[in-house]
């Protein structure tokens, strides 16, 4: 209850504070407002439950008071007769009606409460009317939990008589015996374990009871864990142990009682940290440590990513625990996975003690670490000069290099310390030595912007337009300084403050440079000078300092390069330095290779402010580039940057640009549709945009909506009233589209606005006959299906005679048959297409198996044969769909039919179909005949087979007595057929007809008389 000045409050308050019963009754007599509420939506009533008074309470209560009153945080006031432990009040309460269930903010019941403040005889008074003890608030705790936590023995007793569930769990999965742990209450830890609480339970994070204690330093709780013979090493979700939790807050007493019990002190958890890399690391574990390290634990060992306990203590400067560990055989020189010794670590983080007892122990000065950089690099990088100059006085050579060529006085200059910068030069560095991209030490001071090291560099006579291996100068660097890095790494933007005064130091650095005769007009292996550099990055104040050199306005009057400073600060939105380089008259619509002008660039990444200032300067929104075509609107369009087309459409040319279509015939509107960019379609309708413009292939700004599923930009289509009936190159309408991309509500409503135009629904037929039910039918689009039959016109067969049903069955889509079938009668089973096909052989070609069944039992013709004769069965066999085959030949489809080329179904199957549908056939072959049945060709199903080299179906045909004597039209047998293939070959010869293969050729007529005596047989 907030603390308020009594005087302040209304009488009956002040009244109910001083206990006087006799003063409330005349207040109430005077029609005090006996429900009055405070700032913090308290009623008189909450005050007397809070203040324990029954008598005042009863009076309140019989006087009006609402007895379940809430104030700001949802208390009632049986809520505060609770924490105020007054059983009497709250008595009265509940005689009066208060609700035992009501919750607070926190879902906090008054049996919550009760338990918290140790209120015994309220809990005993509100528990019989409760229907559990078990209830939750918000953060999932019981009323055991509270009276754990704050370690109230008597109220656990009492609430676990009445049934409270000992190992109920919040929404950590803490359970009470987490919370007495971790607060040290040991009676309740007594009596939770022995009314069976789980001693080894877990929350959500692994941790177990001993960690709880072990963490907050409960030396007797844990005590007593332990003596339940609890598991030691048990590790949490982390891998943490209880004695790595206990090393890491400085728990030096749980630490040696772990110790002592036996904990392992050299247990990884899941990177690899041991208890005594946490004691390393920790504010207050050096007594830690040092049990850790007397019980044998591995000074060396190191975690996953190479840490030893050493490398923790360099880390955040431990320097007497460094020095246990040194004294104990830690290894000086161990090194990460990085490289790093402990002493790089140290020289990074700047610990000049811990570096002089690493130096003194004998660490190695010349170690290399991460990038080959030595501890000297670190230390000057990061700015430490006491570590640099500590790190000097061991004997380093000063210039050596990193694996990338950098000494350790480009480190300082890039850290920009110039106390490090000028010690390294007093020591000897090389202000002139280059990496191995080419940069000196004054190029790494330019592009962090350190004024004072940059200045340090030239003046000791650095060369101050040294180029690196791209052509760069310092100069360059400085222009390109990347005022945004930090904040980017960060995600956290600067205030202008700081960004202006970062500004400033760039600019210092290069007005330094300019004055020291560094050339403006030097151009790198691209063609850049720093003014592009500068236009990029968009410092404004060093594009003037460089624009206002003799160098820089010859750069900009002598600039050939494809990329100008206009278009480099346009493309990267600086409006800013747009303004200071169209100062000087330069050409706003000048273009680059690709022929696109600054406004252009602008408009594409939607840097509005940029494309402000080009209009302003009397850029054309007109122009067009040379790849595509397209206008800064098509640009600003198609990246939805709806802010830079109402700028470039406000224009006096805006009109004019509103339509223009690019080499495909693109306009503005289809782009933004494309893109789904619904702002942009918005403002470009209302500035009335044509939305029945077509593209080259006939696609209009519809059309695409419908392709690219845009509901939003379809419906901004149709409220400007776009055509639904014109087709595109192909023919094919919205309509069309609707229906083949499954957008059924779309297809609904336009056929809705179709029909309100005409008393039906109009021909709707593309360029191949082709109709939209067609089309939802070609794609399984069923909702579509139902849409278009739901209307009279669409429930015939017209069009292309490939009818919907073809194109359902043909896909499998059975779905779309059926819905067919049902709405237009079974004969439409029996529709042809142009070449005589019925649906039947549509899905038997596929193989769709469910369609087909679907269509026999609409009593569709089995037998029909298309133009060639064939019937469904053929073209199942012909493809060796075997699915298919055993569907017709189970509805009764004929065998012994012949195409027009005299084939039955078994030659069809042994010509072109698969082993597997030969078979199946010849195991429903009933008509033996038909083995030896010829075709127009003279063929039996036995050539075909052989000349495919179908060895089963060969084998099979043979022993059902298929001859291998018969010649075909060309007088082959069937062995002479089958020569491509000699497994059936030999298949053939065991067969007994062996003379097949001893005449080279079959002679037509009588064979010539032999002479008396046979000449002896030539040899093979």
């Amino acid at each position: 209850m907030a603390v308020l000045k009594l005087a302040d409050q209304p009488a009956l308050i002040q009244a109910i504070f001083s206990g006087d019963p006799e003063e409330i009754r005349m207040l109430i007599y005077k029609s005090e407002d006996i429900n009055v509420l405070d700032a913090e939506k308290r009623t008189p009533l909450h005050a007397a439950a809070f203040l324990g008074d029954a008598e005042i309470t009863e009076l309140l209560i019989l006087s009006g008071a609402r007895v379940n009153a809430k104030d700001n945080m949802w208390f009632t006031p049986l809520h505060r007769a609770v924490a105020s432990r007054s059983q009497d009040a709250v008595q009265v309460l509940i005689r009066h009606s208060a609700d035992v269930n009501a919750r607070d903010k926190n879902w906090q019941t008054p049996l919550h409460v009760a338990a918290a403040n140790n209120a015994l005889r309220c809990a005993e008074v509100i528990i019989p009317l409760l229907t559990s003890v078990n209830v939750s608030d918000r953060g999932g705790r019981t009323a055991l939990h509270h009276a754990a936590l704050n370690g109230h023995t008597e109220m656990v007793n009492l609430l676990l008589a009445k049934g409270a569930n000992i190992n109920a769990f919040d929404k950590k999965d803490g359970r009470a015996l987490h919370w007495a742990a971790f607060m040290g209450h040991l009676d309740v830890v007594s009596v939770l374990v022995s009314h069976g609480a789980e001693v080894s339970c877990k929350d959500k994070r692994g941790y177990t009871p001993l960690h709880a204690a072990a963490s907050s330093g409960q030396i007797a709780v844990v005590k007593h864990l332990l003596s339940l013979s609890v598991e030691i090493d048990e590790p949490n979700a982390f891998g943490n142990t209880a004695l790595h939790l206990a090393c890491f807050n400085g728990q030096d007493a749980v630490v040696s009682e772990l110790i002592d019990y036996g904990a392992n002190v050299s247990q990884p958890n899941n990177k690899g940290f041991t208890p005594l890399h946490f004691a390393a690391a920790s504010t207050h574990g050096a007594l830690c440590l040092e049990f850790l390290v007397n019980n044998g634990a591995d000074i060396n060992i190191q975690s996953r990513d190479g840490k030893s306990p050493l490398h923790m203590t360099a880390v955040h400067g431990r320097f007497t625990r460094s020095q246990t560990l040194i004294q104990n055989g830690g290894e000086i020189n161990s090194v990460d996975k990085d490289g790093n010794t402990p002493l790089h670590v140290a020289a990074r983080y700047g610990h000049e003690l811990l570096i002089n007892t690493l130096i003194t122990s004998g660490a190695d000065c010349a170690r290399r670490g991460v990038h080959g950089m030595f501890p000297l690099h670190l230390a000057a990088l990061n700015a430490h000069s006491d570590c640099c100059r500590k790190l000097l006085s061991s004997g380093f050579q000063i210039d050596t290099p990193d694996s990338l060529g950098r000494t350790c006085l480009h480190a300082a200059a890039a850290g920009g310390n110039v106390d490090c910068v000028q010690l390294l030069l007093k020591s000897g560095g090389e202000h002139n030595r280059t990496d191995k991209c080419g940069r000196t030490p004054l190029h790494y001071a330019a592009a962090s912007r350190h004024y004072h090291c940059l200045e340090t560099l030239v003046v000791c006579g650095t060369d101050i337009n040294a180029t690196d291996q791209w052509g760069r100068s310092a100069l360059h660097y400085a222009a390109a300084s990347d005022l945004d890095r930090r904040r980017r790494v960060a995600l956290e933007p600067d205030s202008e403050g700081v960004q202006a005064e970062k500004e400033k130091e760039a600019a210092q650095c290069l007005e330094f440079l300019l004055q020291s005769g560094a050339a403006a007009a030097l151009k790198d292996k691209q063609g850049y000078s720093p003014v592009h550099y500068a236009a990029a990055f968009g410092h404004r104040h060093c594009l003037e300092l460089l624009l206002d050199t003799h160098d820089g306005r010859q750069e900009e009057a002598d600039c050939g390069n494809a990329q100008s400073p206009l278009h480099l600060a346009a493309y990267h939105g600086h409006a800013q330095a747009l303004q200071v380089l169209l100062r000087g008259g330069r050409e706003v619509d000048e273009r680059d290779q690709a022929g696109r002008t600054p406004l252009a660039l602008a408009a594409l990444r939607g840097h509005a402010d940029c494309v402000h200032t080009l209009l302003s300067q009397g850029a054309s929104p007109l122009s067009t580039d040379q790849l595509y075509g397209r206008t800064p609107v098509h640009l600003a369009v198609m990246n939805g940057h709806t802010t830079c087309v109402r700028l470039l459409l406000d224009e006096p040319d805006g009109a004019e640009v509103l339509d223009v279509a690019d080499p495909q015939g693109r306009t503005p509107l289809m782009l933004a549709v494309v893109g789904g960019h619904v702002d942009a379609v918005s403002l470009l309708l209302e500035r009335e945009a044509n939305v029945n413009t077509a593209d080259k292939k006939g696609l209009m700004a519809l059309h695409l909506a419908l392709l690219c599923a845009q509901d939003e930009c379809v419906q901004c289509l149709l409220e400007q009233d776009a055509c639904l009936l014109q087709g595109d190159s192909q023919g094919r309408t919205p309509i069309h589209l609707a229906a083949a991309q499954g957008h059924a509500s779309w297809l609904s409503e336009l056929l809705t606005i179709a029909c309100s135009e005409s008393s039906s629904v109009p021909p709707l037929k593309d360029g191949s006959g082709y109709t939209p039910l067609h089309w939802a039918c070609f794609y399984g689009q069923d909702g579509c299906v139902e849409v278009l039959l739901e209307q009279r016109g669409c429930r015939c067969i017209d069009g292309n005679p490939f009818t919907p049903l073809h194109c359902a069955v043909v896909n499998g889509h059975e779905s779309c048959a059926a819905l067919l079938l049902d709405a237009m009668g079974s004969d439409i089973t029996g529709c042809r297409d142009a070449k005589g096909r019925t649906p039947l052989h549509a899905a038997a070609f596929a193989g769709q198996t469910e369609c087909i069944q679907l269509l026999l039992s609409h009593d569709a013709p089995v037998d029909p044969a298309d133009d060639h004769g064939r019937t469904p069965l053929m073209t199942a066999a012909a493809k060796g769909r075997v699915g298919a085959l055993e569907a017709l030949l189970d509805a009764g489809a004929g065998l012994s039919l012949i195409d027009r080329d005299g084939n039955t179904p078994l030659h069809v199957a042994c010509s072109n179909g698969t082993e597997d549908g030969v078979l199946m056939i010849l195991q429903r072959l009933s008509d033996a005949t038909l083995i030896n049945a010829t075709n127009a060709a003279m063929q039996t199903p036995l050539h075909m087979a052989a000349q495919r080299g179908l060895k089963k179906a060969v084998q099979e045909l043979l022993s059902r007595g298929a001859s291998t004597q018969t010649v075909d039209e060309d007088g082959l047998t069937p062995a002479l057929a089958c020569a491509p293939s000699r497994q059936v070959a030999d298949c053939l010869a065991h067969s007994g007809s062996h003379d097949a293969f001893l005449l080279p050729l079959q002679l037509r007529g009588p064979l010539p008389r032999l002479p008396a005596e046979a000449p002896p047989q030539a040899s093979c």
